[in-house]
C-alpha cells in the first residue's frame, strides 16, 4: 500500500517535470525566433534550464557527425521527442 502510493507520487513528479521541461523547450523554440542572439533574461535563463536535458544528445549527435551543416537544430527536437516517449511510458504505468 505504502510502495504504491510512493511510485504514484514519484510518476506523477516525473510527469509534472516533463510538462515544465517541455513548456521551456516550447517557449526556447518560440524566443530563438525573436532573440536568437540571447540577449533577453528569460532566453537565457531558458537556455541555462533546457540545455543540460538536450546536452546529452547534442553531443551523441555531435561524436557520430550526425545532422552536421543541418540548418534546424535536430538535437532539440530529437529531445523533444525523447521526452513524449517517456511522458507517454510514464502515463502507462
Amino acid at each position: 500500500m505504502v510502495a504504491d502510493a510512493i511510485l504514484y507520487f514519484i510518476q506523477q513528479f516525473v510527469l509534472i517535470f516533463i510538462d515544465i521541461i517541455d513548456i521551456a523547450l516550447l517557449v526556447r523554440a518560440i524566443l530563438g525566433w525573436f532573440d536568437p542572439m540571447r540577449e533577453w533574461r528569460i532566453s537565457e535563463i531558458l537556455y541555462v534550464v533546457t540545455e543540460p536535458i538536450i546536452l546529452p544528445v547534442r553531443r551523441l549527435c555531435e561524436r557520430m557527425n550526425w545532422f552536421q551543416g543541418v540548418p534546424l537544430d535536430v538535437p532539440f527536437m530529437i529531445t523533444w521527442l525523447l521526452l513524449m516517449v517517456i511522458q507517454m511510458l510514464f502515463t502507462a504505468l
